[in-house]
């Protein structure tokens, strides 16, 4: 057992467990998109750090602003992200004083019993992971702490990546303070790649990647096309292509060409008989990846720790290579994921004074962001993070490969893309119509645009 699990086993870890890759909170009409530009962005225990209007009943100086902070808080997270929150604990308290208790939740269950705790007023905790994914929806709440003042006050707006910004601010205020970023990869099994004679690494487009994946045997998948997230492919998919959800005047734009042009590979590669079809974060799908019938996995930088959590065994037969591109010399940059952490408004001022040192401290802070990144390959979203070399060096869990410059090559070239309050409506119209796709009952043009039709019914939008 790791330092950092013994640490969070000793703080009252309340459940851990794999979490689909849906579970988008809120839902809504007519909401203004909010921008992002880098990357997305996505309690049972009954304890709070005070509900609205609160007092801490212990406080300490923070520093000589005349203002308290509480001695202790507690945070909400899941998976890697908790333990990176739980690597930051010591070296914070021994710098700062003061004391974060980090609870690990599996994903969705930690999502919703957030936005109900905001919800209902009570028992939030002070600090929360959130993905951008789900900013809309948070923001649109109330129960968030307007943290812009702080922000400014410390003068680190401007060291993060700047469209990280945009999902998280609304009317002016400012809502979270930016954690990771999800640049996409390929992973895959070099040890599955070599033993069927796959060169991966000459690989550029989708289509020469699918002609790698036809000499594998029957049994084994190139790539997974999970059924309970078409959504999710497709949305790194478009965003490579610089597809984007929603018009500027707020029209349905998801039966674009490019849209259809997704929908297309999606279905090519699975007629191709070089995909599986198995339910992402399940015991099987990661049975599937540790036992190598399943050889590439395609998703966010911090994906690598995931995987090294859960099938640590593998450690040394992956690789990871840029996304495909749709034709020779086309962008090869996308996004999945990406969180940042917000403050509950219902906390007392002197809990989330405290938060905020401690989410300053953990975030706006080079040599944490490595930390986190070098432990649970978390890419940072703080910009003087890349000037380490830490990106050129090798992982032991990719064999000796520096994926992390790669992923600092594709983080400034990832399309911008919107989400708003109606973003589950998209997820369940893709997932729901391209279901049908993929089992041949609808081709990909009547796909997107019964998914089209379905989100424009649904939030009273016009088609694009």
């Amino acid at each position: 057992m790791t330092d950092s699990n013994r640490r969070l086993d000793r703080r009252r870890i309340l459940q851990l467990s794999a979490a689909g890759l849906a579970g988008l909170a809120g839902c809504g009409t007519g909401s203004q998109p909010a921008t992002d530009s880098s990357g997305s962005g996505d309690g049972g225990s009954g304890s709070s750090d005070g509900g609205s209007g609160g007092s801490s009943t212990e406080t300490s100086s923070d520093g000589g602003s005349g203002s308290q902070m509480a001695s202790s808080v507690t945070a909400w997270s899941w998976d890697v992200a908790a333990k990176s929150l739980d690597l930051i604990d010591e070296p914070y308290e021994e710098a700062n004083g003061g004391d974060v208790t980090v609870e690990q939740f599996g994903r969705s269950n930690m999502k919703d019993k957030f936005k109900s705790r905001i919800l209902s007023g009570s028992g939030a905790p002070a600090i929360a992971t959130m993905e951008s994914v789900d900013a809309a929806a948070w923001v649109d709440t109330g129960g968030l702490r307007d943290i812009s003042g702080w922000i400014e006050d410390a003068g680190i707006k401007d060291g993060f990546v700047s469209g990280k910004w945009g999902p998280l601010t609304k009317d002016g205020a400012t809502y979270a303070l930016p954690w990771d970023l999800g640049p996409v990869g390929m992973f895959y099994r070099n040890d599955v790649a070599n033993e069927h004679g796959l060169d991966l690494e000459s690989v550029e487009t989708w289509d020469q990647f699918i002609a790698e994946g036809e000499k594998l045997p029957d049994d084994t998948a190139l790539m997974n096309l999970p059924p309970n997230d078409y959504d999710g492919v497709w949305r790194m998919m478009f965003r490579q292509l610089g597809g984007l959800p929603f018009t500027d005047s707020g029209a349905v734009n998801i039966h674009s060409e490019k849209s259809l042009q997704v929908a297309r590979q999606m279905k090519r590669a699975h007629d191709a008989g070089v995909t599986s079809s198995v339910a992402s974060w399940s015991s099987e799908w990661f049975n599937r990846f540790a036992d190598g019938s399943i050889t590439g996995l395609y998703g966010g930088a911090w994906i690598e720790g995931t995987l090294k959590a859960e099938i640590g065994d593998t450690s040394g037969k992956w690789r990871v290579m840029k996304p495909p591109a749709y034709e020779s010399g086309g962008n090869r940059a996308t996004n999945w994921g990406g969180s940042n952490l917000v403050i509950a408004d219902q906390v007392s001022d002197a809990k989330a004074r405290r938060a905020f040192d401690y989410m300053q401290f953990a975030l706006a802070n080079k040599e944490m962001q490595l930390k986190m990144y070098r432990e649970n390959g978390l890419f940072p979203a703080y910009k003087p993070a890349y000037e380490s070399d830490a990106f050129d060096q090798g992982s032991e869990f990719l064999g000796g490969q520096a994926a992390g410059r790669m992923f600092a090559e594709i983080a400034p070239n990832i399309p911008s893309y919107t989400y708003t309050t109606d973003t589950p409506e998209i997820t369940k119209a893709i997932n729901s119509e391209f279901k049908k796709m993929i089992s041949g009952d609808l081709t990909a043009k009547e796909a997107v645009d019964s998914a089209a039709s379905q989100v424009a019914d649904r939030t009273g939008r016009e088609l694009a």
